[in-house]
C-alpha cells in the first residue's frame, strides 16, 4: 500500500522479463567499516514516539515491550504458511508490535492457499489473527513459475523491511511458543552484543510444545557448528550438515557459534539493512547460508545459538511426512531456468572469496557494493579461525568439539568491544585444528 516505493528489476532467472518490487527502505549503513553505536541506534522503530522529539527511532531508550519486530517469511506453495502467521500473532505477548511480511509464491489456478487468507471466514471467527491483525501482514505475491529459489524470495522479503527494531526470519511451516517475542528479545539483550544474530536449525515440532499452555517442552537446543564441502553441478561449496542438539553449556545467555542458518534468524533490524539477500543468485539452495553468514561476519556480526527455542519446525518425516511431503518445491521449474544456478554459485563463492581458483573476471560483480563484503573482518580470518581450506576444499572436522561445550563462547566473548559493537577478532589468534574426535 505504498505509493512510489516500487521499482522494476530484471528477473534474475530470465533477463527478458521484469518484476515490480518494493524499493529497499535503506541502503547498507556500514560504509565498509565498523558501525558506531550511534549509527546502530538510528535504526529501530518504537511503538510510542519519543515524547520530546516525536521520533520513533529511540534506540535502547525504547521500552522492550514497545520495540517493533519485523518477521520475514518466504513461502513456496505451502498450505501451512497461514498457520505459521496465525501462530506468530496468537502466541506473541505483544502482537501489536509485530509486522509479518510474506513472499508468497503460489499457483492460484491450481488451488494453492493464500498465506494472508484466514483459515476460517472472518465473519465466522473474527478473533483469528489473520483477521484481527490483517493490517500488520504484508504479502508480496509471485506466480510460482517465477520462483527461482529461496535466495531471491528472501531478497524480496528484505525489501519489505521498514525500519523495525528487530528482524526475524522464519520458514513458512513453523509453530511458535507462548510469549515468544518477550523470550527471544530477553535472550538477544542478554548477549550484551549489539551485533548479535541468533540463528539455528530448528528442532522438530513433534513432542516440543505443550498444546495446552503453548510452552516449550524442550530443555535442549541445536547449535550451528557442523559443516563440510559437497560437490554438485554448481561446483564445490560448503553445506551445513545435521547439527548437535544438547542442553546449553552456557547459562543465562545465547551461546556463540560460527555459522548462520536461514530457517531461523533473529537480530537487530540493521542486520537486514547491512546484509541483504543477493538479488543476483537465482536457483541457489545450498550455499545461501554461507553467503549471508560470511558477509555478515565481515561486516561485524556475531552468531549465537538461542538458549531456549521459541519455535519449532514441521519436517516432512514421522507423523508429518504425509502432509509435508505433498508440498511442492521451486525445483519443479528448474528446466525453465537451467544454467542460471551455476553462474549464481560462481558469484556467491566469488563474493566471499571461497573460489580463489576462479578468475574474478568470470563472475558477475553487479551491485557488489550492496551485496558484498564489509571492512570489519576478512573472510580469510573466518576461514583460518574455523578451519576451512578454500584452496583444497576441505574443513578441519569436529569443530563442534570447540563450539558445543562453550569453549568458543568463553574465549571469544572476552573480546567483546566495550560498547557492545561486536567481538574484536583482531585480538583473536585462535585457529581450529581437528582434535580427531568429538565426544560432546
Amino acid at each position: 500500500d505504498e505509493d512510489g516505493t516500487f521499482e522494476d528489476i530484471k528477473h534474475p532467472g530470465d533477463s527478458s522479463s521484469t518484476l515490480t518490487v518494493p524499493k529497499f527502505w535503506s541502503a547498507p549503513i556500514h560504509s565498509n567499516k565498523l558501525m558506531t553505536r550511534e549509527q546502530a541506534m538510528s535504526i529501530g522503530s518504537c511503538i510510542t514516539p519519543d515524547p520530546k522529539t516525536g521520533n520513533i527511532a529511540r534506540g535502547d531508550q525504547c521500552p522492550i515491550a514497545e520495540r517493533t519486530i519485523f518477521v520475514a517469511i518466504a513461502s513456496y506453495r505451502d498450505w501451512q504458511c497461514r498457520y505459521t502467521v496465525e501462530s506468530i500473532f496468537t502466541r506473541a505477548k505483544h502482537p501489536e508490535r509485530v509486522r509479518v511480511a510474506v513472499v508468497d509464491q503460489i499457483a492460484v489456478e491450481e488451488g494453492d492457499f493464500q498465506c494472508e487468507v484466514a483459515i476460517k471466514p472472518c465473519k465466522e471467527d473474527p478473533e483469528q489473527a489473520l483477521c484481527k491483525y490483517k493490517g500488520q501482514i504484508d504479502v508480496f505475491r509471485m506466480d510460482a513459475i517465477q520462483a527461482v529459489g529461496p535466495v531471491f524470495a528472501r531478497h524480496i522479503g528484505h525489501r519489505l523491511y521498514r525500519g523495525e527494531y528487530y528482524a526475524m526470519q522464519s520458514d513458512a511451516h513453523v509453530t511458535f511458543t507462548q510469549d515468544w517475542d518477550m523470550d527471544i528479545i530477553q535472550q538477544q539483550e542478554a548477549t550484551g552484543d549489539e551485533m548479535a544474530v541468533q540463528s539455528t536449525y530448528l528442532t522438530d515440532i513433534v513432542g516440543s510444545i505443550d498444546e495446552r499452555t503453548g510452552r516449550s517442552l524442550r530443555r535442549t537446543r541445536p547449535i550451528m557448528c557442523n559443516t563440510d564441502y559437497e560437490g554438485g553441478p554448481q561446483g564445490k561449496h560448503l553445506r551445513h550438515l545435521s547439527q548437535p542438539e544438547r542442553v546449553p553449556s552456557i547459562k543465562g545467555s545465547p551461546q556463540l557459534e560460527p555459522y548462520w542458518a536461514a530457517g531461523f534468524s533473529f537480530s537487530r533490524g540493521h542486520f537486514v539493512v547491512n546484509v541483504p539477500y543477493d538479488q543476483y543468485q537465482p536457483m541457489i539452495f545450498q550455499g545461501e547460508e554461507m553467503s549471508i553468514g560470511i558477509r555478515g561476519f565481515t561486516i561485524g556480526y556475531d552468531f549465537f545459538a538461542t538458549e531456549r527455542s521459541i519455535c519449532f519446525h514441521h519436517y516432512a518425516n514421522g507423523v508429518n511426512k504425509a502432509k509435508r511431503g505433498k508440498v511442492k518445491t521451486f525445483w519443479e521449474h528448474a528446466n525453465k531456468y537451467k544454467g542460471t544456478g551455476k553462474k549464481a554459485m560462481q558469484r556467491l563463492l566469488g563474493i566471499v572469496r571461497m573460489n580463489p581458483e576462479v578468475d574474478v573476471k568470470e563472475w558477475d560483480h553487479t551491485e557488489e557494493d550492496r551485496y558484498g563484503l564489509g571492512g570489519v573482518r576478512t573472510p580469510e580470518k573466518f576461514y583460518r579461525t574455523f578451519g576451512i581450506d578454500v584452496i583444497h576444499k576441505k574443513t578441519e572436522h569436529h569443530l563442534c568439539k570447540f563450539v558445543q561445550p562453550g569453549q568458543m563462547h568463553k574465549e571469544f566473548m572476552k573480546h567483546l568491544r566495550w560498547d557492545g559493537m561486536g567481538i574484536n577478532y583482531n585480538e583473536i589468534t585462535y585457529q581450529f585444528k581437528d582434535p580427531g574426535f568429538d565426544d560432546t
